[in-house]
C-alpha cells in the first residue's frame, strides 16, 4: 500500500485525509476458477466509518491469486468531536478497520458451479512519521 496523499492534523485540531493505493489478493484454494461478483470494502475508525472502495468483479484461476489495485480516500470528516483521533495522532499510529465479502461462484472441472463467499476483516496500522502500513493483521 502506498499513500497519493497524507494529511494529518494536530493534537488541536485531529483530524485525516488519506488517498492509499492498495494491492489486494484473492486467494482461490479451490480445483476449478473462482469467479466474484463485485463487492464493497469499508473502512472504519474505532467503528465510525471513514472510507469505501469497489472491488470489481472478476476471477482467481486454479489454486492461483488474482492482485487487483484499489484507490481509497479515508477522512475523519465523519468521526464524532469526543473520539479518540487526538491522542492517536500523539503516538503517531492509527489503526483502521478494513471489512468485506466476496461472493461468487466456483467452476469445478468444468461442469460444476458451487456457490462460494469469503470474509475479510483485517486491522491496519499506519505509522505517521513514516507515512507508510507497519502492519495488516487479517483474519
Amino acid at each position: 500500500s502506498a499513500f497519493e496523499t497524507f494529511d494529518a492534523g494536530t493534537t488541536t485540531n485531529p483530524s485525516f485525509n488519506y488517498r492509499m493505493n492498495a494491492e489486494l489478493g484473492v486467494r482461490n484454494n479451490n480445483f476449478g476458477t473462482y469467479k466474484f461478483q463485485n463487492s464493497t470494502i469499508y473502512f472504519s475508525y474505532n467503528g465510525t466509518p471513514i472510507g469505501e472502495t469497489l472491488v470489481p468483479n472478476s476471477k482467481a484461476g486454479w489454486l492461483s491469486t488474482k492482485k487487483l489495485n484499489v484507490v481509497v480516500d479515508l477522512s475523519s470528516s465523519n468521526l464524532p468531536s469526543n473520539s479518540q483521533l487526538g491522542n492517536d495522532l500523539d503516538t503517531g499510529v492509527l489503526k483502521f478497520n478494513a471489512q468485506s465479502k466476496l461472493s461468487g461462484k466456483v467452476t469445478l472441472t468444468f461442469m460444476f458451479k458451487k456457490k462460494k463467499s469469503t470474509n475479510m476483516d483485517c486491522i491496519i496500522t499506519i505509522d505517521l512519521a513514516h507515512r507508510a502500513v507497519r502492519d495488516i493483521n487479517c483474519n
